[in-house]
């Protein structure tokens, strides 16, 4: 009876040792060695559904333009959203929706390949979707933005300031009006979004949102 049972159990062994070898076999590497990920994979993975192939965004998905924005910044929001910074207030739907998807990157090197390879993309500047901005009344409240982010919205890695120039203006107005009511910006450990969310409340109303992002939009593209 006990040579059945060693017997069975050695049979099992050597079955799942087949299997492991086939799979071998199959895809050319050693299973310990199977992830293995460029950027451009990770990106087609796990951005592209959402952000589009070229990074171009979404607007039906609340996804917004990514190509060619800055490796640093990139880098900064996936950590964010993988260490529970951005992503994880209740009022924060597209946050709670892209934090999950921050987590499929299991290590820094991941993070790395894929803001590394979304820097490389042309960038987007996708076109104006929001109406009824003033231009001209938005450049008074744009001062307050430009002290971080530039006075031609080129950003400022210093600062931690992302450029603007080239942004999906919606969602802009939607991360202001998340700084503004404290759905962003409130994580303790978020020392950028704290020092973003005063800035942001200077603005008085929906209008002048609307506004400084129509000045924006006259500082060109990326």
């Amino acid at each position: 009876m006990k040579l059945g049972i060693v017997g069975t159990a050695r049979s099992r062994a050597l079955s799942v040792a087949a299997l492991l070898a086939a799979a071998t076999f199959a895809t050319g590497c050693d299973p310990a060695e199977a992830r293995v990920h460029t950027g451009d994979t990770l990106f087609s993975n796990n951005c592209a559904p959402c952000h589009g192939a070229q990074g171009e965004g979404l607007a039906v998905a609340k996804a917004p333009a990514i190509g060619g924005l800055p490796e640093w910044y990139v880098k900064h929001q996936v950590e964010g959203f993988r260490q529970g910074l951005r992503g994880t207030h209740f009022d924060d739907i597209q946050g709670m929706r892209m934090r999950p998807m921050a987590l499929t990157l299991v290590n820094d090197e991941e993070v790395a390949k894929v803001s590394a390879y979304v820097a490389k993309l042309p960038p987007a500047n996708p076109a104006t979707e929001l109406q009824g901005g003033n231009a001209e009344a938005g450049a008074g409240y744009y001062g307050t933005c430009a002290a971080c982010h530039g006075t031609d919205g080129m950003g400022n890695e210093a600062l931690g300031a992302p450029p603007l120039v080239g942004a999906s203006d919606w969602y802009l107005r939607d991360q202001l009006e998340k700084f503004q009511s404290g759905v962003r910006g409130a994580h303790p450990k978020d020392a950028r979004g704290a020092q973003m969310a005063p800035m942001a409340k200077t603005l008085p109303d929906g209008q002048a949102i609307k506004d400084v992002l129509a000045h924006v939009a006259t500082l060109g593209k990326r």
